[in-house]
């Protein structure tokens, strides 16, 4: 009932209407889970299968994101660097697909 009354609450109020969402998103989050079936005892083969899960859903890249411990700088210089590497191959691969898209519509 609490938490009905929160979201009632939160969609009355248009003030805070981005935190009613950010809210109601957080609770989505929280209520989806994964479910793996266990078949025959093999325990292993089911971890393997969940795993594959939380990689493909996004889960473990949420849950590494909101780790609290320490990093280290040599750390974060080998993240700030992948995440710009990342960062350069994506606009290449914009600028190329922009200059195909143009040479197509002209009719080169």
């Amino acid at each position: 009932m609490n938490s009905l009354s929160r979201n009632l609450s939160c969609s009355i109020r248009s003030s805070m209407h981005t935190n009613c969402l950010k809210h109601l998103h957080y609770q989505q989050q929280q209520w989806r889970g994964i479910r793996v079936k266990v078949l025959n005892g093999n325990l292993e083969r089911a971890l393997t299968f969940l795993q594959r899960k939380m990689q493909s859903s996004g889960i473990e890249r949420l849950i590494k994101r909101e780790q609290t411990h320490h990093i280290k700088n040599s750390e974060k210089r080998v993240l700030a660097r992948k995440n710009l590497e990342r960062k350069i191959r994506s606009q290449d691969l914009a600028r190329k697909l922009k200059a195909i898209l143009i040479k197509k519509v002209r009719g080169l």
